[in-house]
Order: structure tokens, then C-alpha cells, then sequence
């Protein structure tokens, strides 16, 4: 869940994972850890038509919630962080 300071600008003033409730550390606008942001927009053929959904994980509630996968996620290694 993100809490911003300016809605217009969307600078990001806390985030807090939507499962655990862990506040994870930012400084300056800037996240200092490994968080997940999810968003979905439902559509045609779902029980939520219409719907938009956003959640924030921290990185052990998405290990976790992973390590349940029938089918891992695909990993690949990234040259240049951004």
C-alpha cells in the first residue's frame, strides 16, 4: 500500500506491505529495499469486471508467497538497474 505526499507528482511517501504490514524503509522518495508492486486492471470474463487492483509486498512476503508456485517465476539476470 503507498501513501504519497503530492497525488499529482505521486512521490512516494511510505509504502507498507500488503500482507505482513512491514513499513518498508524509504529515504528521500527513494525505496531502500526489495519491495513487489502488483497491479492488475480486471477485465471482460472475471468476477471483477472493472476492477483495478494494487498491492506492495515486501521481498519476504513474495519469497514466500513464490515458493508456493506450481511453476517458479522465470528469473533473469539484469545487466543495468535502473
Amino acid at each position: 500500500m503507498r501513501k504519497y505526499e503530492n497525488q499529482n507528482e505521486r512521490q512516494i511517501q511510505e509504502i507498507f506491505c500488503n500482507c505482513c504490514g512491514k513499513k518498508i524503509r524509504i529515504e528521500k522518495g527513494i525505496v531502500q529495499e526489495g519491495v513487489f508492486h502488483g497491479q492488475v486492471q480486471w477485465g471482460y470474463f472475471s468476477k471483477k469486471d472493472g476492477e483495478s487492483h494494487t498491492f506492495d509486498l515486501c521481498e519476504e512476503c513474495y519469497d514466500r508467497l513464490t515458493a508456493g508456485f506450481q511453476i517458479p517465476p522465470e528469473k533473469n539476470m539484469e545487466r543495468e538497474l535502473l
